[in-house]
C-alpha cells in the first residue's frame, strides 16, 4: 500500500556496471544503510559513498512496515544493563527517544513529506491481566527516572477517547513515537543522500561481503570500509543462515474511511496502536484516512528460508483481520485494499546491535526485531560517527559491538520458535479468560535467551 501510495511512483536506479572501487560500500538501501549513507556525508562530505541493493530502494522492511517510528528497543532496558551499567542502558533509552525527534528534524531540514506526526502510542489493555502488567510497568519506568511525560497510564474513558476499541479498561500512552509513512520516508532518505553525493545501484546482487569488498552479480566494489545493512535478509549471504533469522509480520490496509467512521474510531492526533496481548499486533491511522493495521503472521520457515508467497498467505491475513475486526467491529465491511507481509531480523538474544571493527573495515546493525523505524535512525548515525573516527554520546551505548551467539541448527531452530510463537498465543488465550498465563511466559522468555 506504502509504495502503491507514492506520489511520483517508484524511481528507478541503474544497477552496478563493472567493477567500481569507493571509500565506503553499504549493502542494503532500507533505513539503516541510508542513514549511514546521510551521516557520512554529512560528517565527512568528500567521502565516496555507494549503497547497493539487491532490489530497490526499500524493499524489505523498509518500505513495507507499519509506520511506528517508536522510540523503543526490543531488548528493554534491563537486559542492556546487564551487558554493561544500568546508566548506560537509560542513556541508550533516552537515546533511542531521540532518534524519534532526529527523524521529525530531517524530515523538516530535508522537505520529505512523508505524514510524520509525532502523536505518540495508545496502548490499550482489554483484559484483566493486561492492565495488571501496564500498572506494574509504568511504576517499574517512574521507578528508573522517567516521567509522566514520557509514559503514563490512562484510564478507561481516556483510553477510549483516543483509541474507540472495545474492551477496553485502560492503557498506557507512550509519548516517543510518531506515525509516519514508511516508502515516501525511505524513498525521500535516498534522494536526500544523492543530494549529498551517495550513488545508490539497485538490481544489484551482494552474493559475498568481506573486508574490503563486495562480491555483486554485477561486478565486484572495493573499499576500505564496508557497511552491512541487510538485516532480515541477511540470512542468504554465504555463511550467515544463523546469525540473524527471519521472521514474518503481516500487514493490511483498509480504504479511506469517511470522516463519520475516523470520528467514531477517534486517533485524532494519530498515536499509533496496540494493546497487550504478547501475539503482537500495531496499527496507525493514515494521513488519508486509513487504518493500516499488522501482526505477526507465520513466523518462521524452517532453514530461515524467505519465500515471498508466504508474505501473501490466506490464513495469516484472515487472522490480522480478525483481531481488526475485534478491535472495530463497525470495519467489518470496509474494503480492504492491500494486503502484504515481509521479514523482520531477530538475532538469538532479541537484542538490536551495532557493530564497526576498525581493524577490518567492517560495520553491521540490525537485529531490530520490527522496532527497525527509529532505532536505525540511531543505528545509521552511530556507524557514521565510529567509521569516522568521531567520539559521542552515541559512540559507546551499550548496544555498539555487542554481538549475540548464532542460532541454533535446524530443526531446533524451527521447533524453538514455533514453539514460542504457540506459546504465546496460548497465553493470550488464557489471558483473555482473566487468567494469568505465567508459566507459559516464562517459558517462551527462556527459548527467547531473555
Amino acid at each position: 500500500m506504502w509504495l502503491d501510495e507514492l506520489p511520483d511512483g517508484l524511481a528507478q536506479r541503474p544497477a552496478l556496471n563493472g567493477d567500481l572501487s569507493v571509500d565506503v560500500v553499504i549493502v542494503g538501501a532500507g533505513f539503516t544503510g541510508l542513514w549511514s549513507a546521510y551521516y557520512l556525508k554529512t560528517l565527512q562530505p568528500s567521502l565516496s559513498v555507494l549503497v547497493v541493493d539487491r532490489e530497490h530502494v526499500g524493499f524489505g522492511a523498509s518500505g513495507r512496515n507499519g509506520g511506528w517510528v517508536v522510540g523503543e528497543l526490543a531488548a528493554g532496558i534491563e537486559k542492556y544493563a546487564k551487558h554493561s551499567s544500568l546508566e548506560k542502558s537509560l542513556r541508550l533509552t533516552r537515546a533511542v527517544f531521540d532518534s524519534v525527534d532526529e527523524i521529525g528534524r530531517v524530515v523538516a531540514r530535508e522537505g520529505i513529506e512523508c505524514g510524520f506526526a509525532k502523536g505518540g502510542t495508545i496502548r490499550l489493555a482489554r483484559n484483566e491481566p493486561q492492565r495488571a502488567r501496564q500498572l506494574a510497568e509504568v511504576a517499574h519506568h517512574h521507578r528508573l527516572g522517567f516521567g509522566e511525560e514520557d509514559f503514563r497510564l490512562v484510564g478507561a474513558d481516556e483510553a477510549r477517547s483516543m483509541c474507540n476499541a472495545t474492551n477496553v479498561s485502560g492503557g498506557i500512552w507512550f509519548a516517543h513515537t510518531a506515525a509516519v509513512d514508511p516508502a515516501r520516508l525511505v524513498t525521500g532518505l535516498a534522494t536526500a543522500c544523492e543530494e549529498l553525493g551517495v550513488v545508490i545501484v539497485e538490481r544489484t546482487a551482494a552474493e559475498r561481503i568481506d573486508p574490503g569488498r563486495v562480491e555483486t552479480d554485477r561486478g565486484t566494489v572495493s573499499a576500505p570500509t564496508v557497511v552491512q545493512a541487510t538485516e532480515g535478509y541477511s540470512c542468504e549471504l554465504e555463511g550467515q543462515r544463523r546469525r540473524l533469522i527471519p521472521t514474518y509480520s503481516r500487514m493490511l490496509s483498509t480504504e479511506p474511511l469517511d470522516a463519520a467512521m475516523l470520528d467514531e474510531i477517534g486517533l485524532h492526533d494519530r498515536p499509533t496502536f496496540s494493546d497487550d496481548r504478547y501475539m503482537v499486533i500495531y496499527g496507525q491511522r493514515t494521513e488519508d484516512g486509513r487504518i493500516a493495521f499488522g501482526g505477526r503472521g507465520v513466523p518462521y520457515l524452517y532453514g530461515s528460508r524467505i519465500d515471498p508467497a508466504a508474505e501473501s498467505g490466506g490464513d495469516s491475513h484472515r487472522l490480522v483481520h480478525e483481531a481488526l475486526i475485534d478491535l472495530f467491529p463497525q470495519l467489518a465491511d470496509v474494503e480492504i485494499t492491500h494486503r502484504w507481509g515481509g521479514v523482520m531480523g531477530v538475532a538469538r538474544d532479541w537484542m538490536p546491535f551495532v557493530r564497526y571493527d576498525r581493524s577490518s573495515g567492517l560495520g553491521v546493525a540490525g537485529g531490530y526485531v520490527g522496532e527497525g523505524v527509529a532505532p536505525s535512525n540511531l543505528a545509521g548515525r552511530t556507524l557514521a560517527e565510529l567509521i569516522t573516527g568521531q567520539e559521542s554520546e552515541r559512540t559507546d551505548l551499550p548496544w555498539v559491538g555487542h554481538q549475540a551467539r548464532s542460532w541454533e541448527p535446524e530443526p531446533l531452530r524451527w521447533l524453538g520458535v514455533r514453539g514460542a510463537r504457540r506459546i504465546m498465543a496460548g497465553a493470550d488465550a488464557v489471558e483473555d479468560r482473566g487468567r494469568e498465563a505465567k508459566v507459559a511466559i516464562r517459558f517462551s522468555r527462556w527459548l527467547r535467551g531473555s
